[in-house]
């Protein structure tokens, strides 16, 4: 039996009025989760104009590159520091000396090569949204302009011929991936 609370001028004359039946607000509560929140299951979008184009914003673009540029060098770089650390190491050392040896040269050569890769992935980031923006297009000759002139302006304070030949090494890094990335959606089925 649910609490009937009784008003303060309730007497004991006011008994056969107790059909009154008071509001209980959890009342319609007992209706499973899934019919009481009807979620959507595609996006959802602020804008008209942003479900229309199949890509990432600049934001995300800036974020994703940047990500997976700084964790792939820092991978590398561990992976690299590993191998020096246990060049380095000489036949008197202990094993503390050992692993301290190897864990700073990978946490140096990860971190180094960690912070490159992801200014790298900054600066694509930056030049394929800007080309996009350029050109109100999105196909491979932004991506490829892009990488050319994210290995330009990476190598640019090296001189010319330096920024030259990242800009070019750039751009063919690139070519090759996108080319790769349509070859994979072609003919591998995922």
């Amino acid at each position: 039996m649910s609490y009937q609370p009784r008003s303060s001028n309730h007497s004991e004359n006011d008994d056969h009025h107790d059909n009154r039946r008071l509001y209980n607000p959890y009342q319609d509560l007992r209706v499973p989760a899934q019919t009481l929140y009807k979620l959507p299951t595609s996006p959802e979008y602020l804008f008209q104009e942003e479900s229309i184009a199949q890509r990432r914003s600049w934001g995300e673009n800036l974020t994703y590159y940047t990500g997976i540029g700084y964790l792939s060098g820092a991978v590398v770089g561990a992976g690299k520091g590993l191998v020096e650390g246990v060049k380095a190491s000489e036949a008197g050392d202990t094993m503390k000396l050992r692993v301290n040896r190897i864990l700073n040269a990978s946490g140096h050569a990860g971190r180094t090569i960690g912070n490159r890769a992801g200014v790298i992935g900054l600066l694509y980031a930056g030049m394929e949204s800007g080309m996009v923006k350029a050109r109100d297009a999105d196909d491979i000759i932004n991506s490829v302009v892009a990488g050319l002139a994210t290995g330009a302006l990476y190598k640019a304070a090296a001189g010319p011929r330096s920024a030259a030949v990242a800009g070019a090494i750039g751009g063919i890094a690139v070519g090759l991936a996108v080319t790769g990335k349509q070859v994979l959606k072609r003919y591998v089925p995922i």
